[in-house]
């Protein structure tokens, strides 16, 4: 019985462990104070409300980061995970998104006019009420995988299911 409890009490402490080896805490600081962290594990980062401006954070680990009400202008978000973000009420005008996976991610009343999806994964990513009728990179079959509603604005000739 006696390396059945042993096993268990180290499973427990490892998983206890894990959160907070999933994210890199200065890096998250870095970022947060402005500076670039191109592939960096921002890992459920909290990201609300950030005001920052054309930051590289290309092939960076943002899933499940809350990005809500973040102003990140002309930011590169190419090949990042953003699985799971939280991002409503974002502005995300001119940022690249270009192969980034997008999947299961909320940009409810989002802006991103001008931002490009080139490649991206948009995989049941909630775009109700956003704002994409400048966005490049759209495309009708990878919008068949998102959703959105009657407020939202997208390209001419493209349409989204409802959520």
């Amino acid at each position: 019985m006696k390396p059945i409890l042993t096993a268990t009490v180290i499973a427990a402490l490892f998983a206890a462990g894990l959160p907070a080896a999933a994210q890199n805490a200065g890096q998250i600081a870095r970022v947060r104070g402005g500076a670039s962290c191109a592939g960096c594990n921002l890992f459920q980062a909290d990201l609300s409300g950030l005001e920052r401006r054309g930051l590289n954070l290309s092939g960076a680990r943002l899933r499940q980061a809350d990005l809500s009400l973040a102003v990140m202008n002309r930011t590169r978000f190419s090949n990042a995970d953003l699985r799971d973000v939280e991002a409503y009420g974002g502005v995300f005008s001119g940022s690249n998104f270009s192969g980034a996976n997008l999947t299961n991610a909320s940009f409810v009343g989002a802006y991103l006019e001008g931002a490009s999806f080139a490649g991206a994964t948009l995989t049941g990513v909630n775009f109700g009420g956003a704002s994409l009728e400048r966005a490049t990179g759209l495309t009708q079959a990878r919008l068949d995988r998102a959703c959105g509603d009657e407020a939202t604005r997208l390209p001419r000739g493209l349409s989204i299911p409802r959520c």
